[in-house]
């Protein structure tokens, strides 16, 4: 069974063709961040996404008639449980009129249009990062309009769980995980028998500092900062998400030049990756607790996770706590795949949005 992936960035379309699970061939097609600006916002992008996606799969002698399912990156929906996800007319429109814009909000829309030109052809999403299993109790903060929220790296948790799983012989719904992501945002989540029942919101800001970041912040002084009239609010904004972090101290979004200077004896670079890692080992020990102090493994993932220095200094803080198992890097488009094709075989039960 032929499936096609795809993958919207901000300045990329990622776009895979596998075979069952086997890859056949990918492309990572760049977008000119100039030439996108002519579109109105991330919707508008559309058509010239779709028609890139098809010429490239022409060029390579795909035909479209040859794929049994198309799966898209899930973008910035209502709050859903985790799963594979049949793409409908509701999650269309929901999507078309999304509040918050981001790239992965076309994934649905593309898989969508591509698939219902071929007979028989099914389209999905699969764990978008507005999966929600939240324990009731993990949602309540302390004002009452301001519940806690789950937006995280849900497709890459839920691939490392479920691939350790039958690396151990067992299954997800048997385990109880604590999975780290690591890599622009960091998250991590507690998950007790195949729920993620408590993550931290990481892209708000929520959590450690992580390269691009601000973690959590000291409430009174980010109020002052926001009523300071030195920033407005989109300002805000990206200080929290996208310029805060390792970024707003050393300079740099990109850990491996963070860690060679720390290597290298840059006082402050060492300073601020321990800090980062600090963080992400007192979130570690919340979800452990959250766990009723068992875990039957940490799993480290994401692009950090590649990083002996940083996985290092993490096993010295919770090292102790149960074994860690490192999954390095991210493979979103094989994971994509896997869930489309085990929605394909029956393996996993298909979801109405």
């Amino acid at each position: 069974m032929k499936i096609l992936v795809i993958n919207p960035g901000s300045t990329s379309t990622k776009i895979g063709v596998y075979e069952d699970t086997n890859l056949l061939w990918k492309k990572n097609i760049h977008h000119d961040s100039d030439h996108l600006k002519q579109f109105a916002g991330i919707a508008g992008q559309y058509p010239y996404r779709k028609e890139l996606i098809l010429s490239e799969l022409r060029a390579e002698g795909f035909s479209s008639d040859d794929f049994r399912a198309v799966i898209g990156r899930g973008g910035l929906l209502s709050p859903l449980q985790g799963g594979v996800y049949a793409v409908n007319e509701k999650m269309i429109d929901e999507l078309k009129h999304a509040t918050r814009e981001h790239a992965s909000n076309l994934g649905a829309i593309l898989a969508y249009d591509i698939a219902a030109a071929i007979d028989g052809c099914m389209a999905f999403i699969a764990d978008p990062v507005v999966v929600d299993e939240l324990d009731d109790v993990a949602r309540v903060s302390g004002l009452p309009g301001l519940p806690r929220v789950s937006i995280f790296h849900a497709l890459n948790h839920k691939a490392i769980a479920h691939r350790y799983a039958r690396d151990m012989g067992r299954k997800y719904e048997e385990l109880d995980l604590i999975v780290v992501h690591m890599g622009g945002g960091i998250s991590v989540g507690a998950h007790r028998h195949g729920r993620v029942i408590d993550v931290n919101n990481a892209l708000d800001g929520e959590g450690p500092l992580s390269p691009e970041r601000a973690g959590t912040l000291p409430a009174g002084q980010l109020v002052d900062l926001c009523f300071s009239g030195n920033y407005d609010k989109a300002e805000i904004k990206k200080m929290i998400s996208g310029k805060g972090g390792m970024v707003a101290h050393l300079g740099t979004n990109d850990a491996r030049v963070a860690e060679d200077a720390a290597l290298a004896g840059d006082a402050k670079a060492r300073l601020i990756n321990e800090a980062m890692i600090y963080g992400v080992a007192k979130l570690v020990g919340s979800m452990f607790v959250v766990l009723g102090c068992h875990a039957d493994a940490i799993l480290l993932t994401g692009g950090m996770a590649h990083s002996d220095y940083l996985t290092g200094m993490l096993r010295s803080y919770v090292g102790s706590l149960a074994p860690i198992v490192i999954y390095p890097g991210e493979d979103e488009l094989g994971a994509l795949a896997e869930n489309a094709y085990n929605a394909l075989t029956g393996a996993y039960e298909v979801k109405v949005y």
